[in-house]
């Protein structure tokens, strides 16, 4: 798809009766589940080897580490959480996007600003709130453009989460090292957001010497997407991908949709250098999304059996694995 620079789009609201049914949901899920599946040991093993392969710029930031991984391509990672999210500063020429924008507990905007002096334009990977907590501040400190997909569940989500939602992510054991001066729990939501473009499959983003492709991929979510830097052989891939247990158990999760994804992304392998994805370590080869397109290939036809992990069915394999909600 082509960008159209000048769309805007017209304000519009989400039903109350969409957003109070996705706030319960959420609050129910938290109750009975008691939040995402956690390793007691996940603090220990940081930092991560792959790190220390890694060039670390300094960020001046107590919550975010900030590593160049390409020209003009930099990780944003948030080690002091379990999400162990990954957001991306892309720059061009004349702008600069940020590909996520985190869990919303450090000010990204003050990184971003570090690292570049361009307008930044905001995508989203997709809209759960590990990877939209910093739109609002980003649209605030940077007036920022954010972009995102035109379908119910982004709408729903960009009116914030209450600490109802989110309150789960700053628990104590989903914490390693302290919060930023002035952060709790207790305090942390996500802010509401409104989007100035709404996005369509196919899309080129041009940044001035550097081109972006959106490349729609739902099944994690509805409005998840991949980032493709055809010049530069660069795959962003959000979600829909990364090293270890691969989350496809919420009630959004479509997992025929995913597998539809899979295999359109599989087919890109052979013009990739670098996957750039979502969590846990901002570099995978290409070559795991073939191995992913088997993963799937082989849970669809019954030829693995899942394992149980907290009521889920994880389907493991070669340094990742397919966490699914139980049948």
């Amino acid at each position: 798809m082509t960008l159209s620079t000048g769309s805007r789009a017209k304000p519009t609201l989400v039903s109350l009766s969409l957003l109070t049914a996705s706030l319960l949901f959420s609050a129910a899920l938290s109750a009975q589940t008691g939040g995402e599946p956690l390793r007691p040991e996940w603090c220990r093993e940081l930092p991560r080897p792959q790190y220390k392969n890694l060039e670390l710029v300094d960020a001046h930031n107590s919550w975010f580490e900030v590593y160049r991984i390409r020209s003009g391509v930099f990780a944003i990672y948030e080690p002091h959480q379990f999400e162990e999210v990954i957001s991306y500063l892309i720059l061009g020429q004349r702008r600069a996007l940020l590909f996520d924008t985190g869990l919303g507990v450090g000010a990204i905007s003050q990184v971003v600003r570090q690292l570049t002096p361009l307008p930044v334009t905001v995508l989203n990977s997709h809209t759960h709130f590990d990877h939209t907590g910093g739109n609002a501040e980003l649209a605030g400190a940077l007036l920022a453009d954010i972009m995102n997909e035109d379908v119910p569940f982004a709408r729903a989500n960009a009116q914030g989460r209450s600490n109802v939602y989110s309150r789960d992510a700053l628990a104590p054991d989903r914490l390693c090292g302290p919060l930023p001066t002035g952060v709790t729990p207790t305090s942390y939501a996500i802010r509401p957001w409104r989007a100035s473009h709404w996005i369509k499959d196919g899309e080129r983003i041009a940044l001035g010497d550097r081109d972006l492709e959106i490349i729609f991929t739902p099944g994690h979510t509805p409005d998840s997407l991949c980032l493709l830097d055809r010049r530069n052989r660069l795959l962003f891939t959000g979600d829909t991908f990364y090293l270890g247990p691969i989350y496809l158990f919420t009630p959004e999760t479509d997992f025929p949709a995913y597998a539809r994804s899979v295999s359109k992304l599989a087919r890109l392998t052979a013009s990739l250098k670098l996957l750039l994805p979502g969590h846990n370590v901002p570099v995978a080869d290409p070559v795991y999304l073939l191995r992913l397109h088997d993963a799937v290939e082989k849970v669809n036809s019954g030829a693995i059996k899942p394992l149980v992990t907290e009521g889920r069915r994880e389907y493991r394999f070669d340094h990742f694995s397919l966490l699914l909600a139980p049948n």
